[in-house]
C-alpha cells in the first residue's frame, strides 16, 4: 500500500463578462510523464499549454516511489503552480495533470482532477478529458451497491469500477472498467508502477504520445509536447490503452477496430492552432473552412474582420480566397476576466465592450465581412454587430466558419439544451435579423468535410463526430432515460 499527502487552496474564481453563455465551453486537457527528475514542473508546463481547454481548475499528482502527492486549485494553472514551493511539494520521477471546465458537477474543489484513491494493491490517480453519456446511470447503480462517492464528477465512476474489478493485474481491471463505460473520454492514470492512457473506441477525444529525454509522455494536444521540446511519437488509436512502465511501452486494444470518429469541434474550436490533431494541422484546417465559406457565401465588402481569437484563421482563409484584405477590427483585451473578479451589475451589462472593442479606423465608412467560427445563442453576435455599426460600419455581413448547430453536445461541450440554440429555433432570415447584420451564412457540412481534406461526408460511416450540426450521435445516450442536460449534473448532486 502506498500512503498520500494533499494540499489544496480555493483560488478566487474569475467571472467571465462578455459571453453569458454564447460560446462553446473548452471540455478540458491531461497530461502525464513517467520516469522524469522534473515531472511535476513538466506537467506544470504541459498544463499551462493546455489552459485553453479549462480555465476553472487545476490539479498535479506525482508519486515519489513510496507517497503520492496531491494539489488540486480552483482556477488558472498560473495561479495555483507558478509558486516553487507547490512544485517542490510534488515530489518524485512520475507524475499527471489535469485542467478542468466543468460539464458534470459544480465546480468545487472536491471535483479537481486528479482524482485519487487507495485501492487494493496501491495508490490509482486518474485525469479525464470528456463526458461518459452513461455516467449517472454507473453512478446510481454503484451507490445503490454500497459505493460512497466523494465528489459529483463522473470520472469517480471510473475509479469505483476499477475498485471493483477482481482481476488480478491492474491494467486488466482497468480495462475492464472503461469496458463499461460509454460516450467519449481521453484517460490519463497513473498506479504505483504506471502511467496508462486510453481514448475511447471511437476517439471522439483527442491523446498524444511524447517523448522526452528518453521519458514518455500523455498529453490531450502536441501544443503540450512543443512547450516542453518533447517529440511527438504518434497518436494514441481510437479503443488503445497504453501502459508506460520501467519496461518500456505496452498497448492494448479493449475495444473492436472500427474507423475513427474524432470530434469535429476539435479543429473548429477546442484544439489550439498550433496543435497537429489526427495528423491535422489545426490552424490549416481553419484556413481552410475559411476559404470554402468565402467559395460558398462570397459577400460585397470592403475588408474581412475575425471575431477575436477564434476566428482569426478563418477570417485569413475567407480574405486570401476572396481578394479581400484583412483587417483587426476588433481588438480583445485578454485581462478583464482576471481584473474584475466580482463585477457589478452595471459593468456586467457592458458585456462585450469590457473585452472586445472596435478599432474604428479598420471599419468606418466600410463594408465590413464579420467571420467567427460559430453561433450558439448568438447573444454576442448581437453585440458584435452593434458595435460594428456604432463604429461607423456601412454594412455588416456575417459569415460563421461552421455549419448551424442544431443539436446539444454530450460529450464534453458544455452546449445549452435544444431550445436555447439559436439555429434549432430560428431560420437563415430570423437569425440575420436577430443579430441584426445585413447578411448572415454558414459553413456548409460538405465544405466543412471538404476543409478536413475529404470529398464529402461519408452518410453511411461519417468520419467525424458531427452531432451537433446534424443530430447523428456515434454513442449510446443512455443517461437521457434519466434526466435532460440541464439536470445531470444537479441529478449526480443529489444521488
Amino acid at each position: 500500500m502506498s500512503a498520500w499527502s494533499e494540499t489544496s487552496q480555493v483560488q478566487p474564481k474569475a467571472v467571465d463578462l462578455d459571453l453569458e453563455g454564447d460560446t462553446l465551453r473548452e471540455e478540458c486537457g491531461v497530461f502525464g510523464i513517467y520516469g522524469h527528475p522534473d515531472a511535476a514542473a513538466i506537467t506544470a508546463l504541459g498544463l499551462h499549454a493546455l489552459q485553453h481547454r479549462g480555465q476553472e481548475a487545476a490539479g498535479i499528482v506525482s508519486f515519489d516511489g513510496h507517497v503520492f502527492h496531491l494539489e488540486r486549485r480552483l482556477g488558472l494553472v498560473g495561479d495555483g503552480f507558478s509558486d516553487r514551493a507547490v512544485i517542490e511539494r510534488l515530489e518524485g520521477l512520475q507524475a499527471i495533470g489535469h485542467v478542468r471546465y466543468s460539464t458534470t458537477g459544480e465546480t468545487i474543489l472536491r471535483n479537481v482532477q486528479p482524482l485519487f484513491a487507495e485501492l487494493d494493491g496501491g495508490g490509482f490517480a486518474v485525469a479525464h478529458n470528456g463526458n461518459l453519456t452513461n455516467g449517472l446511470t454507473l453512478r446510481r447503480n454503484l451507490i445503490r451497491d454500497g459505493a460512497i462517492c466523494q465528489s459529483t464528477t463522473d470520472t469517480e465512476v471510473i475509479v469505483h469500477l476499477v475498485a471493483r474489478s477482481r482481476e488480478r493485474r491492474v491494467i486488466d481491471r482497468f480495462i475492464e472498467a472503461i469496458k463499461q463505460i460509454e460516450g467519449a473520454f481521453s484517460l490519463v492514470a497513473m498506479t504505483n508502477k504506471k502511467l496508462i492512457g486510453a481514448r475511447d473506441p471511437l476517439g471522439i477525444r483527442p491523446l498524444v504520445l511524447g517523448e522526452l529525454d528518453g521519458r514518455y509522455i500523455l498529453a490531450s494536444e502536441t501544443c503540450a509536447l512543443d512547450i516542453i521540446g518533447a517529440r511527438f511519437v504518434r497518436d494514441i488509436e481510437n479503443g488503445e490503452v497504453v501502459v508506460i512502465s520501467d519496461e518500456g511501452i505496452e498497448s492494448y486494444r479493449f475495444a473492436p477496430e472500427q474507423p475513427a470518429r474524432p470530434c469535429v469541434f476539435e479543429y473548429i474550436y477546442f484544439a489550439r492552432p498550433d496543435s497537429i490533431v489526427n495528423g491535422r494541422s489545426v490552424y490549416d484546417v481553419r484556413k481552410n473552412m475559411g476559404r470554402e465559406l468565402a467559395f460558398e457565401s462570397p459577400a460585397d465588402a470592403d475588408v474581412v474582420i475575425p471575431v477575436p481569437d477564434s476566428g482569426v484563421p478563418a477570417a485569413l482563409g475567407f480574405a486570401h480566397s476572396s481578394g479581400l484584405p484583412y483587417e483587426l477590427g476588433i481588438i480583445r483585451n485578454h485581462y478583464v476576466g482576471r481584473t474584475f473578479i466580482q463585477p457589478t451589475q452595471s459593468v456586467r451589462e457592458l458585456g462585450v465592450r469590457m473585452k472586445h472593442s472596435a478599432n474604428r479606423a479598420a471599419v468606418e465608412g466600410k463594408r465590413i465581412v464579420l467571420v467567427d467560427d460559430s453561433l450558439v445563442r448568438g447573444t454576442t453576435s448581437v453585440k458584435i454587430v452593434r458595435m460594428m455599426r456604432e463604429a461607423g460600419a456601412k454594412e455588416v455581413h456575417f459569415r460563421i466558419a461552421s455549419p448551424p448547430i442544431t443539436f446539444p453536445d454530450f460529450y464534453g461541450i458544455d452546449t445549452p439544451e435544444r431550445d436555447k440554440l439559436l439555429a434549432a429555433t430560428h431560420n437563415l432570415e430570423e437569425m440575420r435579423q436577430y443579430i441584426g447584420a445585413d447578411s448572415l451564412a454558414f459553413l456548409s457540412v460538405e465544405g466543412l468535410y471538404r476543409s478536413m481534406g475529404e470529398v464529402s461526408r461519408n452518410a453511411d460511416q461519417p468520419q467525424f463526430t458531427d452531432h451537433c450540426f446534424t443530430g447523428d450521435y456515434p454513442t449510446a445516450l443512455t443517461d437521457l432515460s434519466i434526466a435532460t442536460p440541464r439536470r445531470m449534473s444537479l441529478l449526480a448532486e443529489a444521488d
